[in-house]
Protein backbone atom coordinates (compact mmCIF):
# COMPACT_ATOMS: atom_id res chain seq x y z
CA UNK A 1 0.00 0.00 0.00
CA UNK A 2 1.15 3.65 -1.02
CA UNK A 3 2.03 5.49 2.61
CA UNK A 4 0.76 9.35 1.76
CA UNK A 5 -0.34 11.14 4.99
CA UNK A 6 1.26 10.52 8.35
CA UNK A 7 0.28 11.39 11.52
CA UNK A 8 2.53 11.73 14.24
CA UNK A 9 1.04 12.10 17.94
CA UNK A 10 3.74 12.81 20.50
CA UNK A 11 3.75 15.09 23.27
CA UNK A 12 7.90 15.61 24.25
CA UNK A 13 9.10 18.04 21.36
CA UNK A 14 12.28 16.69 21.04
CA UNK A 15 10.95 13.28 20.65
CA UNK A 16 8.53 14.69 18.05
CA UNK A 17 10.56 16.32 16.13
CA UNK A 18 12.95 12.54 15.98
CA UNK A 19 10.08 10.71 15.42
CA UNK A 20 8.92 13.04 12.33
CA UNK A 21 12.42 12.90 10.87
CA UNK A 22 12.29 9.27 10.88
CA UNK A 23 9.00 9.00 9.21
CA UNK A 24 9.71 11.60 6.47
CA UNK A 25 13.30 9.57 5.44
CA UNK A 26 10.87 5.94 5.46
CA UNK A 27 8.22 7.81 3.47
CA UNK A 28 10.14 10.86 1.70
CA UNK A 29 7.16 11.68 -0.40
CA UNK A 30 4.29 11.58 2.75
CA UNK A 31 2.36 14.37 3.62
CA UNK A 32 3.53 14.75 7.97
CA UNK A 33 0.63 16.06 10.44
CA UNK A 34 2.11 16.13 13.75
CA UNK A 35 0.20 16.92 17.22
CA UNK A 36 1.49 17.18 20.50
CA UNK A 37 -2.30 16.26 22.39
CA UNK A 38 -5.28 14.35 21.82
CA UNK A 39 -7.76 16.95 21.23
CA UNK A 40 -5.70 18.36 18.10
CA UNK A 41 -5.20 14.72 17.23
CA UNK A 42 -8.48 13.48 17.54
CA UNK A 43 -9.66 16.45 14.90
CA UNK A 44 -6.95 15.25 12.49
CA UNK A 45 -8.49 11.67 12.59
CA UNK A 46 -11.46 13.26 11.59
CA UNK A 47 -10.29 15.92 8.96
CA UNK A 48 -7.20 14.59 6.98
CA UNK A 49 -6.79 11.16 4.32
CA UNK A 50 -4.53 9.41 7.03
CA UNK A 51 -2.53 6.29 5.99
CA UNK A 52 -0.56 5.89 8.77
CA UNK A 53 -0.60 7.01 12.20
CA UNK A 54 2.63 6.72 14.91
CA UNK A 55 0.94 7.66 18.31
CA UNK A 56 2.79 7.49 21.43
CA UNK A 57 0.23 6.75 24.42
CA UNK A 58 0.89 9.41 26.88
CA UNK A 59 -0.23 12.23 25.92
CA UNK A 60 -1.30 15.51 28.57
CA UNK A 61 -4.58 15.50 28.11
CA UNK A 62 -5.65 11.85 27.30
CA UNK A 63 -4.36 8.80 25.80
CA UNK A 64 -3.09 7.59 22.94
CA UNK A 65 -5.73 4.55 23.28
CA UNK A 66 -8.29 7.46 22.72
CA UNK A 67 -6.53 8.48 19.77
CA UNK A 68 -6.16 4.84 18.15
CA UNK A 69 -9.87 4.22 18.68
CA UNK A 70 -11.05 7.57 16.80
CA UNK A 71 -8.55 6.72 13.72
CA UNK A 72 -9.99 3.17 13.02
CA UNK A 73 -13.35 4.03 13.66
CA UNK A 74 -13.67 6.83 11.29
CA UNK A 75 -10.09 5.57 8.57
CA UNK A 76 -10.79 2.07 8.84
CA UNK A 77 -8.15 1.61 6.22
CA UNK A 78 -5.57 3.70 8.63
CA UNK A 79 -2.46 1.87 9.96
CA UNK A 80 -2.16 3.07 14.03
CA UNK A 81 1.18 2.02 15.20
CA UNK A 82 2.15 2.67 18.46
CA UNK A 83 5.20 3.96 19.35
CA UNK A 84 6.29 4.20 22.93
CA UNK A 85 8.42 3.60 25.95
CA UNK A 86 5.93 1.66 27.48
CA UNK A 87 6.14 -2.21 27.27
CA UNK A 88 4.16 -3.17 29.87
CA UNK A 89 1.69 -6.19 28.96
CA UNK A 90 -1.34 -3.55 29.93
CA UNK A 91 -0.62 -1.39 27.35
CA UNK A 92 0.35 -3.78 24.56
CA UNK A 93 -3.03 -5.53 24.93
CA UNK A 94 -5.16 -2.02 25.59
CA UNK A 95 -3.41 -0.83 22.43
CA UNK A 96 -4.15 -4.19 20.41
CA UNK A 97 -7.50 -3.51 21.54
CA UNK A 98 -7.86 -0.36 20.32
CA UNK A 99 -6.99 -1.03 16.99
CA UNK A 100 -3.14 -0.86 16.86
CA UNK A 101 -1.64 -2.67 13.92
CA UNK A 102 1.81 -2.09 15.01
CA UNK A 103 4.02 -1.41 18.43
CA UNK A 104 7.18 0.41 18.39
CA UNK A 105 10.00 0.94 21.38
CA UNK A 106 11.56 4.06 20.99
CA UNK A 107 14.49 2.50 22.70
CA UNK A 108 14.98 -0.07 19.78
CA UNK A 109 17.58 1.17 17.29
CA UNK A 110 17.40 3.54 14.87
CA UNK A 111 18.09 1.45 11.47
CA UNK A 112 14.98 -1.32 13.07
CA UNK A 113 12.64 1.12 13.28
CA UNK A 114 13.73 2.17 10.22
CA UNK A 115 12.91 -1.53 8.52
CA UNK A 116 9.90 -1.88 11.12
CA UNK A 117 8.15 1.00 9.57
CA UNK A 118 9.61 0.17 5.44
CA UNK A 119 7.44 -3.57 5.81
CA UNK A 120 4.14 -1.54 6.61
CA UNK A 121 4.38 -1.23 2.96
CA UNK A 122 4.52 -5.11 2.19
CA UNK A 123 1.81 -5.68 4.40
CA UNK A 124 4.48 -6.78 7.38
CA UNK A 125 2.96 -5.42 11.51
CA UNK A 126 5.61 -2.72 12.68
CA UNK A 127 6.24 -5.11 16.34
CA UNK A 128 9.24 -4.66 17.98
CA UNK A 129 10.97 -8.17 18.43
CA UNK A 130 10.60 -7.84 22.34
CA UNK A 131 6.70 -6.80 21.99
CA UNK A 132 6.61 -9.12 20.07
CA UNK A 133 7.75 -11.71 22.60
CA UNK A 134 5.76 -10.23 25.36
CA UNK A 135 2.61 -10.97 22.86
CA UNK A 136 3.76 -14.51 22.67
CA UNK A 137 4.16 -15.04 26.35
CA UNK A 138 0.62 -13.63 27.31
CA UNK A 139 -0.94 -15.59 24.52
CA UNK A 140 0.51 -18.68 26.19
CA UNK A 141 -0.50 -17.53 29.76
CA UNK A 142 -3.50 -16.29 29.04
CA UNK A 143 -4.78 -16.74 25.24
CA UNK A 144 -6.89 -19.37 23.80
CA UNK A 145 -5.55 -22.60 23.32
CA UNK A 146 -4.19 -24.36 20.58
CA UNK A 147 -7.48 -26.72 20.10
CA UNK A 148 -8.63 -23.89 18.88
CA UNK A 149 -6.81 -24.55 15.34
CA UNK A 150 -9.61 -27.28 15.35
CA UNK A 151 -12.25 -25.35 14.55
CA UNK A 152 -10.35 -23.74 11.40
CA UNK A 153 -11.28 -25.30 8.39
CA UNK A 154 -8.25 -26.52 6.27
CA UNK A 155 -8.90 -23.53 3.52
CA UNK A 156 -8.70 -21.27 6.60
CA UNK A 157 -5.57 -22.41 7.67
CA UNK A 158 -4.12 -21.69 4.49
CA UNK A 159 -5.26 -18.56 4.25
CA UNK A 160 -4.22 -18.03 8.57
CA UNK A 161 -0.88 -18.76 6.73
CA UNK A 162 -0.41 -15.90 4.08
CA UNK A 163 -1.70 -13.58 5.64
CA UNK A 164 0.46 -13.75 8.96
CA UNK A 165 3.09 -14.28 5.99
CA UNK A 166 2.10 -10.56 4.98
CA UNK A 167 0.23 -10.82 2.15
CA UNK A 168 -2.67 -8.83 1.40
CA UNK A 169 -6.09 -9.87 0.69
CA UNK A 170 -5.21 -9.16 -3.02
CA UNK A 171 -1.72 -11.61 -3.08
CA UNK A 172 -3.58 -13.96 -0.92
CA UNK A 173 -6.51 -14.72 -3.56
CA UNK A 174 -4.26 -14.58 -6.29
CA UNK A 175 -2.01 -17.28 -4.55
CA UNK A 176 -4.94 -19.78 -3.77
CA UNK A 177 -6.78 -18.89 -7.18
CA UNK A 178 -9.84 -17.94 -5.63
CA UNK A 179 -12.24 -14.53 -5.54
CA UNK A 180 -10.68 -11.50 -3.21
CA UNK A 181 -14.01 -11.67 -1.72
CA UNK A 182 -13.45 -15.86 -0.83
CA UNK A 183 -10.20 -14.68 1.18
CA UNK A 184 -11.91 -11.60 3.03
CA UNK A 185 -14.99 -13.58 4.24
CA UNK A 186 -12.28 -16.38 5.73
CA UNK A 187 -10.47 -13.89 7.31
CA UNK A 188 -13.52 -12.52 8.60
CA UNK A 189 -14.40 -15.73 10.39
CA UNK A 190 -10.74 -16.73 11.46
CA UNK A 191 -10.91 -13.76 13.58
CA UNK A 192 -14.13 -14.79 14.74
CA UNK A 193 -13.23 -18.34 15.63
CA UNK A 194 -9.68 -16.99 17.30
CA UNK A 195 -10.92 -13.68 19.28
CA UNK A 196 -8.44 -11.61 17.03
CA UNK A 197 -8.92 -8.17 15.78
CA UNK A 198 -5.47 -7.40 13.76
CA UNK A 199 -3.25 -8.99 11.61
CA UNK A 200 -0.77 -8.71 14.24
CA UNK A 201 -3.26 -10.98 16.30
CA UNK A 202 -3.17 -13.24 13.66
CA UNK A 203 0.32 -13.47 13.00
CA UNK A 204 1.43 -14.55 16.67
CA UNK A 205 -1.57 -16.90 16.36
CA UNK A 206 -0.35 -18.07 13.36
CA UNK A 207 3.25 -18.47 14.79
CA UNK A 208 1.70 -20.14 17.83
CA UNK A 209 -0.51 -22.47 15.75
CA UNK A 210 2.60 -23.59 13.89
CA UNK A 211 1.30 -22.22 10.53
CA UNK A 212 4.68 -20.14 10.00
CA UNK A 213 8.04 -19.12 11.60
CA UNK A 214 8.32 -17.25 15.00
CA UNK A 215 7.38 -13.86 15.54
CA UNK A 216 10.61 -11.40 15.35
CA UNK A 217 12.48 -14.13 13.52
CA UNK A 218 14.45 -11.72 11.08
CA UNK A 219 16.00 -10.06 13.80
Amino acid sequence: MGIVRILVVEDNYEMRDWMSALAARVFPHAELAVRADTRSALAACLRDPIDLALVDLGLPDGSGFDVIRRLVAVRPMAIPVVTTAMASDTAIVGALSAGARGYLLKSEPEARLERQLRQITEGIPAISPPIARRIMEHFQRTGPSEELDGSLTRREREVLSLIARGLRIADAALALDVAESTVASHVKNIYRKLGIASRAEATLMASRLGLVGGAGERD
